[in-house]
């Protein structure tokens, strides 16, 4: 796992993604769950995803609608993972740390947007 200290945020990204993914396979398949799991799957990746697609951007405005895009996805994590916490039976313990770094991820994206569009 990668220590909360790691500052490179594709890295971060990245490892946000596989604890999803871990997360995904230890909740119950039931009706609710599934449902949670494809959207909290889809967004969770959008954020690594579209954080690397605008690294490699073509431009000031391609590099900012690419951030607000994984942003955006983000933000659409934090909620899937606060109705998974809401809809499940085991400890909050076990995922509130999911939420965490996705809050800081949130949180660092909206700093680099700022700072980018203050230039």
């Amino acid at each position: 796992m990668v220590s909360k200290y790691v500052y490179d945020l594709e890295d971060r990204t990245l490892e946000l993604t596989k604890r999803i993914a871990r997360l995904c396979r230890f909740l119950s398949r039931d009706v609710i769950n599934t449902e949670y799991i494809k959207q909290i799957v889809r967004s969770g990746s959008l954020v690594g995803a579209n954080y690397r697609e605008a690294n490699e951007a073509l431009g000031k405005k391609d590099f900012l609608f690419r951030l607000k895009i994984s942003r955006k996805e983000c933000k659409e994590t934090i909620c899937w993972i606060e109705l998974i916490i809401e809809s499940n039976q085991h400890p909050e313990e076990r995922i509130k740390p999911l939420l965490i770094e996705c809050i800081e991820i949130r949180n660092i994206l909206s700093k680099i947007i700022l700072n980018v569009n203050n230039k």
